[in-house]
C-alpha cells in the first residue's frame, strides 16, 4: 500500500493531540452518577432543632390534607395530568412520612443575620448536636451542611469561626466521622481569590480535626454578576472552580441576590426571568463534564394564609418555577417553606413519572440492540435516559427493582462507573 505522508513525520502532531486530549479528560471528568438531591432545605440555625425536619413533612401532610383531598383538587393545585394523579399522590405523601428533606442546609447567612458571636457559637454549637444525634439515631436527612457567611461582606472572621465551630463540636460527637454527604456552602462570591482562601481554610480545618486531605468540599453560589463574568469580561466560573483546589462540588444559583445586583425590579426577581436563564445557562456551559452539580434558586412565595385559594396560589407558582428548572435541565433547587414540599415532590414526580415509559422502553431497546421503541438512540441520549430513571429511583418516584423490571437491564447499567455507557 502506497501512502503520500511518512507516518514518522506525523508523529509530533499526533503527540500534540493526545496531550490536548489529556487535558481536557482531565478537566471534563464527567458527571458523577451518585444521587442528587432534588432540593436543598435552608433552615435559619437559630430555629434549627431535633424535630425540625419531621415538623416539616407533618405540615406539608396537613396542608395537602387540607387542600389537595381530591384527586381533582390535587391535579388542579400542582398542574399535572389527570393520569399521573393517583400514582404521584400516593408517592408524595410517602416520601413527606418517610423522607420529607433529601438535603438539609443549616444557614448561618440570609436567612440567619447578623447576631453577636457568643449567639452565633452557641447555635453553631446546638446545630452540630441535632446533626450529630440525628446521625447516631438514624433519623439524618440523606444530605447535609451548613451556609456560612459571605467572605464579600467582610465576615470572613466569623465565617471561618462558624465553620470551625461546627465541625469540632460535630465530630467531638462523632468520633471523628463527618456525614458521608456533608456540604459547605460558600455564598456571594466576587473573586477567584475568596474561593482560594476558603479552600485553605478546609484544609487546614481537615489537618487541625484529623480528617482525610480533600474530604471537606463546598459549593459555589453563584449569586453575583462577578460569579458569571469576571472584572475582564471572562467568563468566571472556570476560574471560581479551579481556584477550589479541586474541593467544589457544586454550583447554586442564587435568585434573588442576582437579580437585585443587576437592577431588577422586586417584582421581576423571579427565577423564570431570562435574566436568570442567562446566567444558569452559563452555568450549565461552564460546567458541564466538570462533575461541579448544577442547582436552581428557590422561589420567596409561600402562601398567605390557610386557605386553599392561597395555598394553592403559592403551590402553583412554585410547581412553574421547578419546571422551568427542569426544562433547562437544572434538577434541584432551594425549598424554604413546608409548603414549597408537596408541590417540589409533585411537580417532579409528575416530570418523571410522564416520561419513565418511554425512558425505560427506549433503554430495553438499547439493551436488547433493538428498533423496538421506534428510535435507534445513540450512546449519549442512552446516558440521558438512563440518568432520567436513576433520577425518578434515587428521589422515590419509582422502586428501583420496579425500574430494572421494566427496563430489563442489569443493576450495573443503573449505576455504572463513569464510562461504562
Amino acid at each position: 500500500m502506497t501512502r503520500s505522508l511518512d507516518p514518522a513525520g506525523l508523529q509530533e502532531l499526533f503527540d500534540r493531540v493526545t496531550s490536548v486530549a489529556g487535558e481536557d479528560a482531565r478537566a471534563h471528568p464527567g458527571d458523577s452518577h451518585g444521587r442528587q438531591p432534588v432540593h436543598t432545605v435552608y433552615l435559619p440555625a437559630d430555629r434549627f432543632s431535633a424535630g425540625t425536619v419531621a415538623e416539616m413533612g407533618a405540615e406539608a401532610l396537613r396542608l395537602l390534607d387540607a387542600h389537595a383531598a381530591t384527586p381533582a383538587t390535587f391535579a388542579a393545585a400542582f398542574g399535572i395530568p389527570r393520569t399521573l394523579t393517583e400514582a404521584v399522590c400516593q408517592r408524595v405523601g410517602a416520601k413527606l412520612r418517610t423522607e420529607p428533606v433529601e438535603d438539609l442546609r443549616v444557614d448561618f447567612e440570609d436567612g440567619y443575620g447578623v447576631r453577636d458571636d457568643a449567639s452565633e457559637d452557641e447555635h453553631a454549637v446546638a446545630a452540630a448536636i441535632v446533626v450529630a444525634e440525628a446521625l447516631a439515631g438514624g433519623t439524618a436527612t440523606p444530605f447535609v451542611g451548613l451556609r456560612v457567611k459571605s467572605f464579600c461582606d467582610g465576615l470572613q472572621q466569623r465565617s471561618v469561626r462558624t465553620l470551625d465551630v461546627f465541625l469540632t463540636a460535630l465530630l467531638e460527637r462523632t468520633e471523628g466521622r463527618l456525614p458521608g454527604r456533608f456540604a459547605v456552602t460558600f455564598p456571594k462570591i466576587v473573586a477567584p481569590e475568596h474561593v482560594a482562601a476558603f479552600a485553605e481554610v478546609c484544609a487546614r480545618l481537615e489537618q487541625a480535626l484529623g480528617l482525610a486531605v480533600g474530604v471537606l468540599r463546598f459549593e459555589l453560589q453563584v449569586e453575583t454578576p462577578q460569579s458569571i463574568v469576571d472584572r475582564q469580561g471572562r467568563l468566571a466560573l472556570p476560574a471560581l472552580v479551579g481556584a477550589g483546589d479541586g474541593r467544589v462540588s457544586a454550583a447554586h444559583f442564587g435568585v434573588f441576590d442576582y437579580t437585585a445586583a443587576c437592577g431588577l425590579l422586586p417584582d421581576e426577581q423571579r427565577s423564570t426571568h431570562p435574566a436568570c436563564d442567562f446566567a444558569r445557562h452559563v452555568m450549565q456551559t461552564t460546567l458541564a463534564g466538570t462533575g461541579v452539580r448544577l442547582s436552581d434558586g428557590s422561589t420567596n412565595v409561600v402562601p398567605a394564609g390557610d386557605t386553599s385559594a392561597a395555598v394553592h396560589a403559592a403551590w402553583q407558582a412554585h410547581s412553574a418555577g421547578v419546571r422551568h428548572s427542569w426544562v433547562h435541565g437544572f434538577y434541584q433547587g432551594w425549598d424554604l417553606h413546608p409548603a414549597h414540599l408537596p408541590s417540589r415532590y409533585a411537580t417532579v414526580y409528575a416530570i418523571l413519572l410522564d416520561g419513565l415509559d418511554e425512558a425505560l422502553a427506549r433503554v430495553r431497546a438499547w439493551s436488547a440492540q433493538s428498533a423496538a421503541a421506534g428510535v435507534l438512540d445513540e450512546p449519549a441520549t442512552v446516558r440521558a435516559l438512563l440518568a432520567h430513571v436513576r433520577r425518578a429511583v434515587d428521589c422515590g418516584a419509582i422502586l428501583e427493582a420496579e425500574a430494572l423490571d421494566r427496563a430489563g437491564i442489569d443493576p450495573a447499567v443503573l449505576r455504572p462507573n463513569p464510562g461504562v455507557v
